[in-house]
């Protein structure tokens, strides 16, 4: 550390309504320990690639002492570094970059803050294996993916391009060697077909999670779900959005009488997991959370 302190920061774009900085000078208050988070808007433009590779550098000479890594570049970012950890590896996505001897190297945060919340909101979904309906395919999809096939859910990616579901599945099927997912196209038609022939006898355990960009500010009046097809009874809506606090799609989850929630508590596991791996120090999750949830 120098004497300044720690020097973390965001790797991203947007990122001015990044609610990241909150949390980690929270973490950084409740620890006792010195530094700043900064933002680091890269603009998804080939030249950029030089600005990327920069920061990575910067934090194998320990200019930088951690990075974390959100839209767009979550997948991109893995052919800067060094190495991954196996958790990182799998999902394909890297959401949080440190440095070990002089290497970058990437590892995902995302999954086990997403399984963390997830226990914490709904126990119930966490102490039996079920199945869930993931919208998206990018690497918030992944670490979603990945953690519950850890815990032996069945799952059904829907992605806008059937293809970029296609290869998470191959991806993901292979490194875990599972074969309880499958693909389709988030439109209507598909997902309506889905939730024709599931004709699950408990209902209540299926879990619908957005891992799609689509509600976020600043236009939170878009919603990832298929217009015209009515979300199943005793579902359960879990946004990872976290910014609106209630985005359009937990709105219309809560309007019909469903558990939902938005995606601010994996924001907070997640990133005091990140600060974990860079500090080894434990920070109050209560704290960071208080920082962010009074907007």
């Amino acid at each position: 550390m120098t004497t300044n302190g720690l020097r973390l920061g965001l790797i991203g774009y947007p990122v001015e309504h990044s609610l990241s900085p909150r949390l980690h000078q929270a973490a950084l208050q409740s620890t006792g320990l010195k530094g700043e988070y900064r933002l680091y808007p890269i603009l998804p433009r080939p030249e950029e690639v030089v600005e990327m590779r920069t920061l990575v550098d910067m934090l194998r000479r320990q200019e930088i002492h951690g990075l974390n890594v959100t839209i767009p570049y979550k997948e991109e970012i893995t052919t800067f570094l060094d190495d991954m950890t196996p958790t990182a590896r799998v999902i394909g996505a890297t959401n949080t970059i440190l440095c070990s001897d002089g290497r970058a190297v990437g590892d995902n945060t995302d999954a086990p803050g997403f399984w963390a919340d997830l226990d914490r909101l709904f126990p119930h979904l966490t102490e039996h294996p079920t199945s869930a309906l993931i919208l998206g395919a990018g690497g918030a999809a992944r670490a979603v993916a990945y953690a519950l096939l850890q815990a032996g859910w069945e799952i059904a990616i829907a992605a806008r391009r059937i293809g970029q579901a296609k290869e998470l599945i191959q991806g993901l099927s292979g490194a875990l060697e599972t074969n309880l997912m499958r693909a389709m196209q988030l439109s209507s038609p598909a997902i309506g077909d889905w939730l024709a022939s599931s004709n699950k006898s408990s209902p209540g355990n299926t879990l619908i999670v957005n891992a799609t960009p689509v509600g976020m500010s600043p236009y939170p009046d878009a919603s990832p779900w298929p217009a015209g097809v009515r979300i199943p009874e005793g579902a359960i809506v879990y946004d990872l959005v976290y910014n609106p606090a209630e985005t359009l799609l937990v709105r219309l989850a809560r309007q019909r009488g469903l558990e939902a929630a938005s995606g601010l508590g994996m924001l907070v596991e997640q990133a005091a997991l990140a600060f974990e791996r860079w500090t080894g120090v434990r920070p109050d999750r209560q704290a960071m959370y208080q920082a962010v949830s009074n907007r």
